[in-house]
């Protein structure tokens, strides 16, 4: 039977119990309604009738005028038609007869005085007759009206009873089902798909579960088919994170251990099978390398470890575990987001880029070195050169002289910042602090460039105070940063401009900046300004530099234990500011 049938019915049901309830309250409420029209239509009328004739024989004068014998009369006819009790009839003819008696005039004063008495009599009787009657039938009706109320109740008890179980039964037909349905569903969500429902009728429901019985079945063979297969994987996933070199370590959103490879047991020195499922904050309360590998404070650091017989170095990095899913929002919107599942910390095995590094900066000392001495002979021997007591050139043999002799001057100072690179590499960077004036600094810088400015015809503007607070630095290394800021400012600078030099105190610290006015920097470079051979590209107008001299101003500015830092926009040019904290 299915639903629409089954909800049919019961309302059919219904509708036949309010019928039947109407129908039984009606015959009873049209009994009660007719034993009172028969007490008013039999005898309340009979008293009326004698009423008015007692009325007549009390007020009138005899011989009865014609109004009031018409009255008696009319009244007494009706009477004759309105007998309903018995002996009501003989009572009724013998009022007529004392009737007859009152209207006529040959009769003596005592026998007039006997039928007024008599026709009193009657009339009095007739009354007793009807009231007898009222009572009796007003009896009647009390009887009617109280067995009516009973049958009355035990109706609407049974109705009552009737429609109070359908309302508790009857839904438990279409919820149930529904019941089991939700039940079932649920089970299935928790990943139960051995869950199965059992809906012994038959209509949509028994349908609905042969289909979700079907569907808890495929479900159960996809789930155990699938099983061995994510165990394969999982097993081979294991075995590649266990066989890189790179110390991995993974935790759930609970900061539990979830698997760690054989690198990073032998670097955090841990037990891996006695270290899956602990908490990584407990472990870590005796292992100061897992406490700053969870607190992500070595994030970029290289760490040197004595690991595989000998000082290694690593470095930490970490990815957060997301979990793809979709969420419905309050505007009915699904939209797609990610549930946090815990962390991967990698331990990145570079000792072999370290040493090729190393290498690297050695080399590069070591050639730099070796050719300062040549580039400088070069450049004595251009001197000589330019001497007029050697000779005399021409025009273009002194232009060939100037041009070599710019040549060389580059040449050196790419050397001067290759050596000065491979000390801040080395970390055999040799500063020598000094309580100094900014604005010492500032001048030492401003003076370096001016002769190159004024080649340029670009104003160099200060925005200093006299009195600024001194600051803890080397000397000629800051101003070396600062030169450098100038001399890339120039370079990049329109004929005829400005250049802003502002020294500012900003809180504990002392900030520099150079401000131009060129083309400025796109975002894209901003953020590689300061790597080591990073050349921003140009259009040809321009010379660019090694790419050393940012980086280098970065080695000695964070060696001083300042900031250094870069603002541009296209078209409005470009800020380049480092601070130091005050002495």
């Amino acid at each position: 039977m299915n639903i629409k049938t089954k909800l049919r019915l019961g309302f059919g049901f219904l509708f036949v119990v309010v019928i039947f309830f109407g129908s039984v309250s009606l015959f009873y409420l049209n009994q009660i309604a007719r034993s009172a029209k028969v007490i008013l239509k039999d005898n309340y009328e009979s008293l009326r009738f004698t009423g008015e004739m007692r009325k007549v024989l009390d007020e009138a004068q005899f011989p009865l005028s014609g109004d009031a014998s018409a009255v008696f009369k009319r009244n007494l006819f009706f009477e004759e038609n309105n007998l309903t009790e018995p002996g009501e009839k003989e009572e009724t003819a013998a009022l007529r007869v004392q009737y007859e008696l009152l209207n006529n005039t040959a009769v003596t004063p005592d026998a007039f005085r006997t039928a007024l008495l008599n026709a009193r009599v009657h009339l009095r009787k007739i009354d007793q007759l009807n009231m007898n009657a009222i009572v009796r039938k007003n009896a009647a009706a009390q009887e009617s009206v109280k067995k009516a109320t009973i049958y009355l109740s035990f109706a609407a008890c049974f109705t009552f009873l009737v429609l109070f179980s359908f309302s508790v039964n009857f839904p438990g037909f279409v919820a149930n089902p529904l019941r089991e349905l939700l039940y079932g569903i649920r089970e299935i969500s928790q990943k139960n798909y051995r869950q199965r429902l059992e809906v012994r009728n038959d209509g949509e429901f028994s349908e609905l579960a042969e289909a979700f019985n079907e569907m808890a079945k495929q479900l159960n063979e996809w789930d155990t088919s699938n099983l061995a297969k994510l165990k394969s994987e999982k097993l081979r996933i294991e075995a590649i994170i266990g066989q890189m070199q790179d110390a991995i370590i993974g935790l759930n959103e609970k900061q539990e251990i979830l698997f760690i490879n054989t690198a990073a047991q032998q670097v955090l020195n841990l037990d891996g099978v006695n270290s899956i499922g602990k908490n990584a904050t407990e472990l870590a309360k005796n292992n100061d390398l897992l406490r700053n590998i969870i607190a992500n404070s070595l994030r970029d650091k290289q760490l040197k470890i004595f690991a595989d017989g000998k000082e290694s170095y690593f470095q930490l990095d970490s990815r957060e575990i997301i979990l793809q899913g979709f969420e419905k929002q309050e505007d009915q919107v699904i939209t797609k987001t990610g549930k946090p599942a815990g962390k991967v910390y990698i331990l990145r095995n570079i000792t072999q880029f370290k040493e090729l590094d190393t290498a690297k900066t050695h080399f590069i000392a070591t050639v730099s070195h070796e050719l300062k001495t040549p580039i400088s002979s070069i450049k004595m021997s251009l001197k000589l050169l330019s001497d007029d007591r050697v000779g005399s050139m021409n025009s273009e043999q002194l232009e060939l002289v100037q041009h070599i002799r710019e040549d060389s001057d580059r040449l050196l100072k790419i050397t001067s910042e290759l050596l000065d690179l491979s000390r801040a590499e080395a970390g055999n960077l040799q500063l020598q602090f000094s309580a100094t004036d900014p604005n010492v600094i500032v001048n030492y810088a401003v003076d370096a460039v001016k002769f190159q400015a004024e080649q340029k015809e670009v104003k160099l503007e200060l925005v200093s105070r006299t009195t600024l607070p001194k600051v803890m630095a080397d000397t000629e290394k800051t101003a070396w940063v600062l030169i450098n800021f100038l001399s890339n400012a120039l370079r990049y600078s329109p004929e005829k401009s400005r250049i802003v030099i502002q020294v500012i105190e900003k809180g504990a610290a002392i900030e520099f900046s150079v401000r131009d006015f060129g083309n400025g920097i796109d975002k894209q470079y901003q953020k590689r300004l300061f790597d080591r051979y990073f050349q921003v590209p140009t259009d040809g107008t321009n010379k660019s530099g090694s790419g050393l001299g940012l980086a280098i101003s970065k080695d000695f500015i964070e060696a001083e234990h300042g900031r250094i830092w870069v603002e541009s926009e296209i078209g409005e040019g470009s800020r380049f500011c480092f601070s130091l904290p005050v002495a």
